[in-house]
């Protein structure tokens, strides 16, 4: 079937053609590869993926870390509060102790308060002489000078006595104070009643002003029925005084 179309011209020419064709493109097709092939190699690959990856986990990491400062604000801010709240607990430890003790008779804590009935009933145990001894002491913040007016005094239980303190401001400015007190030894604190004193009250002193502060107290007569002060012959009355600001009062517990 071929002879008839090689016999023509026409036909011989269109078939030189697709010849040379088929040759051209058989030549060029290992080139076109090879270029593919290397460009491929050339260009780095595609980071889209990896991109938005990596973005997130940096998002991520900031918003930890901002948490974590917000929390370490928080922490220091807890413990800067429970530091100064120990600081004025230390401070208000020494009267708010003195008041409790002087409320419950611990510590060595006279009792405050008397019956009125009891005072004018009781019976003086006169077989038994106590030495009260008299003990004046400031804060270290306190600029007032005060002592007791008499070292010691004797007396006997069921019988009421009086003793004097005296307080002078050496300042040049008014100065407030308040008291406490406390009894030695603990265990005679319940016995010793105060019917009149300066104690757990502001006391305002002006510059250079000096004043005699009355303590009228009794001794229980039910000391001397108590075992444990069978052998107590002694009784020491402590005051301390602290400065206090105008206004200021200590609080009193309820008896």
């Amino acid at each position: 079937m071929l002879l008839p179309l090689l016999v023509r011209p026409q036909a011989s020419v269109m078939l030189t053609r697709c010849v040379r064709t088929l040759r051209c493109d058989a030549t060029r097709t290992p080139l076109h590869s090879q270029a593919e092939h290397f460009l491929r190699r050339r260009l780095p690959p595609r980071p889209h993926v990896h991109s938005r990856g990596t973005k997130s986990r940096g998002r991520k990491s900031k918003s930890q870390e901002e948490e974590w400062k917000t929390r370490n604000k928080t922490v220091l801010t807890y413990i800067a509060a429970a530091g100064v709240g120990m600081i004025g607990l230390s401070y208000a430890a020494v009267p708010l102790y003195r008041l409790y003790c002087q409320a419950s008779g611990l510590g060595g804590m006279a009792v405050a308060g008397h019956d009125a009935d009891q005072v004018e009933t009781m019976t003086p145990v006169k077989e038994r002489v106590l030495k009260i001894s008299f003990n004046a002491d400031t804060h270290a913040s306190m600029q007032w000078n005060f002592r007791p007016q008499q070292t010691e005094i004797f007396v006997v239980p069921g019988e009421t006595a009086l003793a004097f303190y005296r307080a002078k401001n050496p300042t040049d400015q008014p100065i407030i104070g308040i008291s406490t007190y406390n009894v030695v030894p603990f265990e005679a604190g319940q016995y010793f009643n105060k019917i009149q004193c300066f104690c757990f009250e502001e006391q305002r002193l002006n510059p250079h002003e000096e004043v005699d502060m009355p303590v009228f107290f009794y001794i229980d007569p039910e000391f001397d029925e108590d075992p444990r002060m069978a052998r107590v012959d002694t009784i020491i009355l402590s005051y301390t005084f602290f400065e206090a600001k105008e206004g200021q009062k200590l609080p009193l517990p309820g008896y």
